[in-house]
């Protein structure tokens, strides 16, 4: 990695085969918009051209983006843990990371980073698909409504009542707690994102309703579909199951406690 040193924010992009669909241009251009933002893309043991991508992306952000390369494929929530650890090595003051495919349009990172300046309680934003009256959610039928199933078994298993935890659209603040709940590798492959948030509700005062505040929901103005998408059905099902041993895993312990 080639990095200037910290920006205010660092957002990791997390990448897999995604040479033909990655849009380079418009990564640079956002970053000469926002001089304040940093990107880390994670290449996670592409097969095809994506690190030679990545590479030319990154000799011509002067400085702005970085690439980290792992050896072999990972899963998505190894790169981003990985990516967000080596981010918070540079101390920024927020962390987060964002989909290779743009499906979230990278100038709500400002808007989730506004949501953390105005309140020190807020730790985590997440961004939440939608669909409402003012709002640009496009997503397939089946894929909202498989969707919501899926976010309601999340909320039940979080005991949060949370609307949407596999969005890739999240900002953190960079804070010891977050680099703890990051220390161990996710025990889950497809739905890292509800592991880690059930990792910070085992580090909490039980009775801090609602995460205390800490945690946001921020419903996307724009979110549309993007093809290519590597979720087929057969990895809903084993979201469900890794759910479930979320659920059994984290439901009585700390974090940093391994069951006995």
């Amino acid at each position: 990695m080639r990095m200037k040193p910290p920006s205010d924010t660092t957002i990791v992009v997390p990448c897999y085969n995604e040479a033909r669909r990655l849009q380079g241009d418009e990564f640079l251009r956002f970053l000469e918009r926002t001089p304040s933002i940093s990107l880390l893309f994670v290449d996670d043991g592409s097969t095809d051209a994506t690190s030679t991508v990545l590479g030319a992306l990154e000799r011509r952000s002067a400085g702005r983006a970085g690439v980290l390369p792992l050896p072999r494929n990972e899963g998505k929530g190894e790169a981003v843990r990985r990516g967000l650890l080596a981010a918070l090595e540079s101390e920024p003051r927020f962390v987060g990371y964002w989909d290779a495919d743009l499906s979230t349009p990278l100038e709500t990172i400002l808007t989730f980073r506004d949501q953390l300046l105005e309140s020190r309680d807020v730790d985590w934003v997440l961004g939440s698909r939608v669909r409402m009256l003012g709002r640009s959610v496009e997503r397939r039928s089946v894929r909202h409504y498989s969707g919501r199933v899926f976010a309601t078994a999340a909320a039940i298993t979080l005991r949060l009542p949370v609307y949407d935890t596999q969005c890739g659209a999240k900002l953190f603040r960079a804070t010891s707690e977050l680099q703890t709940l990051l220390a161990e590798p996710f025990g889950s492959r497809w739905v890292f994102d509800v592991e880690l948030l059930a990792r910070l509700v085992a580090c909490q005062d039980p009775s801090a309703r609602d995460l205390g505040g800490k945690v946001i929901e921020y419903p996307l103005k724009t979110w549309r579909h993007a093809e290519g998408s590597k979720l087929r059905l057969r990895h809903r099902a084993i979201a469900l199951w890794e759910l479930m041993r979320i659920r059994m895993r984290y439901s009585d312990r700390r974090v940093g406690r391994s069951k006995n």
